[in-house]
């Protein structure tokens, strides 16, 4: 089928790094592999950070205007397929479109939170409401989403799919570093980030007593912040680098450590999983779909920095466990996460 892909919140295309964009490049990739035609049909974000009903008011007037020159100028499509609904970046476009063509309109990664009715986000919270009900099909990458979209769409538009990344990309890391050599990959910014790298570096100052080093893969406008956060003198900084270089950097790696502050999905974690690492996390919101705790890595209660090193201070002491819970992850990766499951679910 001819496929309108978009991504309100961020493109494919967008110059800037980050899960967002990478999971819109790999469903493009997954649609293909399931034998569809997939097309980038818009690059309009329709993002207000803040909560601005004015603005919220003018992005949904520039959508409907878009809405009608896009109706007249894409080529023909079977699916409009959005990808990620979200108040704070709501889908002016799909249902439009979808309905004027008598297309079918697919969505992934939708979630809807009743708490923002009548709050700052109201017009794009509605919105995303409306959107979830004219869908036709709901992908669901976090099960956690599956309790806030139940009441809005009939339990057979509701379709699970793991989250999923190209496996082959990635090779087993060698978890056999004296010292044990621990890895992170995320963003420096404002928020969720910086917390978790602030929880990450509290957990490591507990650590003093055991040999390792830190390496951190990202860089972004907190970084002084973050460089406040960790050890100095044990941690190797490698600025941003390119999904290209990924792969060799985990591979030789012993460990992932990423409390992941409030991550829907953790797309850092299922590619420390697919390189054959352990991965140290916490329990929250998408993380344990990624992780299996006790299997594949350990993971710590949300907020707590204490429980958090103490699950580091036992893998590290412990390199066969490592390895071990290394290799059951990429083999979880591969049965459940790769892309080629996800393209037989799109299929």
């Amino acid at each position: 089928m001819r496929i309108a892909f978009y991504a309100p919140l961020k493109p494919p295309d967008h110059p800037v790094p980050s899960g967002e964009r990478q999971i819109a490049r790999l469903f493009l990739r997954a649609l293909e592999a399931a034998g569809h035609e997939p097309f980038l049909a818009s690059r309009f974000r329709p993002l207000d950070k803040r909560g601005d009903p004015c603005r919220q008011q003018r992005l949904r007037t520039l959508g409907g205007r878009l809405a009608e020159r896009l109706e007249a100028r894409l080529p023909a499509f079977d699916v409009w397929f959005t990808y990620h609904l979200y108040y704070k970046a709501p889908d002016w476009l799909g249902p439009r479109l979808a309905a004027a063509r008598g297309a079918a309109y697919w969505v992934a990664e939708a979630s809807h939170a009743p708490k923002r009715a009548g709050g700052p986000w109201d017009i794009g919270h509605r919105a995303v409401g409306d959107a979830i009900i004219r869908a036709d099909r709901l992908f669901c990458l976090n099960p956690n989403d599956r309790a806030c979209l139940a009441p809005l769409a009939a339990p057979d538009r509701l379709i699970d799919l793991a989250p999923f990344l190209d496996a082959s990309a990635w090779r087993a890391a060698s978890c056999r570093g004296d010292p044990p050599l621990l890895v992170t990959v995320a963003m420096m910014r404002e928020g969720a980030k910086l917390a978790s790298y602030r929880r990450l570096g509290a957990a490591l100052a507990a650590l003093d007593d055991l040999p390792w080093r830190l390496l951190v893969v990202g860089d972004g406008p907190a970084r002084e912040q973050v460089e406040a956060a960790l050890p100095a003198g044990r941690t190797c900084w490698l600025g941003r680098r390119s999904e290209a270089e990924l792969p060799a950097i985990l591979a030789n790696a012993d460990l992932f450590v990423w409390p992941a502050e409030r991550e829907a999905i953790g797309m850092a974690l299922l590619e420390a999983a697919a390189a054959g690492l352990p991965v140290v996390a916490a329990d929250t919101d998408g993380v344990p779909a990624v992780v299996a705790h006790g299997e594949t890595g350990l993971l710590a209660p949300a907020g707590d920095a204490g429980a958090f090193a103490d699950c580091l201070r036992a893998l590290l002491a412990d390199p066969d466990r490592r390895r071990e819970m290394g290799a059951a992850a990429r083999k979880r990766v591969l049965a459940r996460h790769d892309i080629a499951r996800a393209a037989a679910v799109l299929a």
